[in-house]
């Protein structure tokens, strides 16, 4: 029998050392007004982010961020969408960053799409925040069709680092899930299963009024 949100909670609240331990903890969603006032620069630089933490070193990745920024002209996306492949070629032999091509390559691909949306939706910003939040996993499956490698947990943890509202399939997420009886086996890469651990969450909204990375996060702490 699948675990209430009620019971979820008080499993991650013993686990964390108390219910004011546990809410210290949890992420908050931005408005969709906070969401559209930040520069589409910073959702490019998020992405870029995101790309190069996938299999790696977070912390190599943070502490190089100010490389990052200078090599790839503070992510203006106009910038980057004309970088020649010379100027590519340029930056996998830059020390600044870390210099693997496949994903520097990334980057201008990804400059081109969020420019795309400009044209489409009057920002990228303002793309991320009108997308309508009961259709999360459409925006997944939308990053990675139309972005480069944000794929997997690349593209939803872009969205909550931005402070788009979404959960993320961590491994201890998925771990409670399926300790807690909320699904059975499952792949987090299958459309079918995303939609359905979309429907858990949704109903976890709703026995909680919580937000999608509130529950995520308590999730987690059940593990």
């Amino acid at each position: 029998m699948a675990t209430s949100y009620k019971k979820l909670y008080t499993l991650a609240a013993k686990n964390r050392g108390g219910a004011d331990e546990l809410e210290a903890i949890l992420p908050r969603p931005k408005t969709a007004k906070q969401l559209t006032s930040q520069d589409d620069s910073r959702y490019l630089s998020m992405m870029t982010r995101c790309v190069f933490r996938a299999g790696f070193v977070w912390r190599v990745i943070d502490n190089k961020w100010p490389g990052f920024e200078a090599a790839f002209s503070e992510f203006n996306p106009l910038a980057i969408a004309h970088f020649s492949d010379e100027k590519l070629e340029e930056l996998a032999k830059d020390t600044r960053i870390v210099r693997n091509f496949t994903k520097i390559v990334s980057v201008r691909h990804n400059a081109t799409y969020v420019l795309d949306r400009q044209r489409s939706h009057g920002s990228f910003a303002k793309f991320i925040a009108d997308w309508p939040e009961d259709d999360l996993i459409g925006l997944w499956l939308e990053l990675k069709k139309h972005g480069s490698r944000l794929g997997g947990n690349s593209g939803p943890m872009m969205l909550r680092s931005m402070g788009k509202d979404t959960f993320l399939l961590s491994k201890d997420v998925c771990d409670a899930l399926i300790n807690q009886g909320l699904m059975k086996k499952f792949s987090p890469t299958a459309q079918r299963d995303l939609r359905l651990v979309a429907e858990v969450f949704a109903d976890l909204r709703e026995q909680s009024g919580r937000s999608l990375c509130e529950i995520s996060r308590i999730l987690a702490c059940t593990v």
